[in-house]
């Protein structure tokens, strides 16, 4: 697809509530969050995010941080989650950047969040700081775009965020806390860069990357384009979605990845 036609698809999808709006203003959260509120298919997918993390949490008490919390709802699947975010808000009861945590040394329980490591400019700065606040058997606890042929097609074409498997490092120049990203960043790290990973992080071992939902988060227009299927049909896709579990290694868009702090 070329990049006019790619352009002028996205103008027609754009969700009406986020058309033209400055991605990087705390307001554009504030309408992602009602966006996810009003859109059932969508709604569904976040169920099961945050049901996915709460359930691999490790077990006994101590916070959980959640890394960019503006626009969901996952403190409704997690007991005193702490919810932060890169800017002030209204859901936030805490402003943090994921790179310099403000937490003393082997304190969380766990680091959970969604659609956030691909937009950190410096990925080991995270790395390090997870592995520095985290107890002994901490888990980081992520759903992150993912690499694939389909995926690649569908982030270049209809996604305005950079998608670049073939970037060299782990990081990029950012302008703001949202307009900088690379889609691709988590499929560098855990499977492409993996040996490095593992080499410069050995207290952060990977236990689980499970890739998945190749179609329900395009279909449901996701937080900045309209819905392509209602709600009531979910239930069906995520059925497909289940049947075609192996072929994911070529499909998926997103992954689930889990770490622990051995």
């Amino acid at each position: 697809m070329t990049g006019l036609w790619a352009s002028l698809l996205r103008r027609l999808l754009a969700h009406p509530l986020t058309a033209g709006v400055e991605i990087d203003d705390p307001a554009t959260t504030e309408l992602r969050k009602q966006i996810i509120a009003s859109k059932p298919f969508l709604r569904a997918i976040y169920d099961e995010w945050y049901g996915m993390l709460a359930s691999e949490l490790p077990a006994g008490d101590g916070p959980v941080l959640e890394l960019g919390s503006g626009a969901g709802y996952c403190e409704r699947f997690i007991e005193g989650l702490i919810k932060s975010e890169a800017f002030a808000g209204p859901n936030v009861g805490l402003v943090a950047d994921a790179q310099r945590l403000p937490f003393a040394d082997g304190t969380l329980r766990a680091i959970v969040f969604t659609d956030v490591l691909h937009h950190m400019p410096d990925a080991h700065l995270f790395f390090a700081e997870a592995s520095r606040c985290l107890r002994s058997g901490g888990k980081v606890l992520m759903i992150e775009p993912w690499v694939t042929p389909w995926s690649s097609f569908i982030y270049r074409n209809l996604h305005h965020e950079t998608f670049r498997p073939e970037t060299a490092g782990w990081s990029f120049p950012s302008n703001g806390p949202l307009s900088g990203a690379n889609g691709a960043l988590p499929w560098i790290v855990f499977v492409r860069d993996r040996r490095k990973f593992e080499a410069e992080f050995p207290s952060l071992a990977i236990d689980e990357i499970r890739p998945f939902l190749p179609f329900r988060y395009l279909l449901s227009g996701g937080v900045s384009l309209r819905s392509l299927a209602p709600g009531f049909t979910h239930g069906l896709w995520a059925g497909l979605e289940h049947a075609l579990e192996p072929c994911m290694p070529r499909l998926a868009m997103f992954a689930f990845v889990a770490l622990h702090k051995a």
